[in-house]
């Protein structure tokens, strides 16, 4: 469910590899719920097939009402005055038919970059991040990966690893996807000193 692809020219395929951008990081807030569901947009791949969420009514469990359970965590990246990316986990339940779905006490890992941002390590920045936050509150983390995407590199590089037998068919296009899991270490939190505005992080 999560393309962070660069495009690139390679055996019939294209790839343009940006310079990396330092992002501005800020906490997801519940007030700031319209990101999650901006972004979900593109975590889906939606603009690649040009339909919308409303398209895609079950997609909402992972947006919906973010932030209003204490258990959401989220952060998103701005590059100058534009929201490059985000990337946010909940706890879901069974009965919601998540794509990474593990149990009720694994959150559900969403993370999108926006198109023209892509390949400039704004992924790695906010995934890095996200994983310091949510190390100080779970065990461990999951995320839904389409078998042939680019992000698999980055997941597998943060220590993420396959799940057996999780192989499903996407509900936005039928692409086969994988769950994949990231044990978590308890540590306390380090937030960093630049590029981010520690008013807008809450812990």
């Amino acid at each position: 469910m999560f393309p962070l692809y660069c495009s690139l020219h390679l055996d019939g395929y294209r790839l343009d590899i940006m310079p990396p951008m330092k992002p501005t990081l800020y906490f997801l807030r519940s007030s700031e719920q319209r990101i999650a569901t901006d972004m979900l947009y593109y975590a889906a791949r939606l603009d690649d097939i040009q339909m919308s969420l409303e398209d895609f009514p079950r997609l909402t469990i992972y947006e919906k009402y973010y932030g209003l359970n204490h258990h959401d965590v989220g952060l998103y990246a701005l590059v100058g005055h534009e929201i490059a990316g985000a990337a946010w986990i909940r706890l879901l339940k069974a009965s919601d038919e998540a794509d990474a779905y593990i149990d009720d006490i694994t959150p559900v890992l969403t993370i999108a970059v926006k198109p023209e941002f892509r390949c400039t390590g704004i992924a790695s920045a906010m995934l890095e991040q996200l994983l310091l936050e949510a190390g100080a509150l779970y065990e461990r983390l999951s995320v839904s990966v389409i078998h042939d995407s680019p992000a698999l590199a980055l997941f597998e590089r943060s220590g993420f690893t396959r799940v057996d037998g999780s192989a499903k068919q996407s509900p936005v296009d039928g692409s086969q996807l994988f769950t994949m899991v990231k044990e978590l270490q308890r540590k306390e939190v380090a937030r960093p000193s630049e590029g981010y505005d520690p008013t807008y992080w809450m812990d």
